[in-house]
């Protein structure tokens, strides 16, 4: 197996790892470090997988696709973290409520 070939094996199984641990979790900091899991799969399939003329030397432009995907993914983790905040100061637990749980406060 060639060193690309590990790359993009290694990033379909930290996608699996973290879609499995986005359906299986139930707290929401432990969704968010998953779903940042499988951010982390899909870069690594874009940086292994473009088509190269020569192997050495490495396609510019998905490496400036990750590099901005880390940005958004960084802001989008931090929105999500927020969010998280406002639910368990919401419902006082840092889970997503039930249809049932929802309750109006005064």
């Amino acid at each position: 197996m060639t060193a690309l070939g590990l790359y993009t094996f290694a990033g379909a199984g930290l996608f699996a790892l973290g879609f499995w641990a986005v359906a299986v979790r139930a707290h929401l900091v432990w969704k968010v470090f998953a779903i940042n899991i499988m951010g982390s799969g899909v870069f690594l399939i874009l940086l292994s997988t473009p088509a190269r003329g020569d192997p050495a030397q490495a396609d510019p432009v998905p490496q400036a696709m990750v590099l901005t995907g880390i940005v958004v993914a960084v802001a989008a983790t931090a929105v999500a973290l927020g969010m998280a905040l406002r639910v368990v100061a919401r419902t006082g637990r840092p889970f997503l409520p039930e249809e049932g749980d929802l309750e109006t406060r005064e």
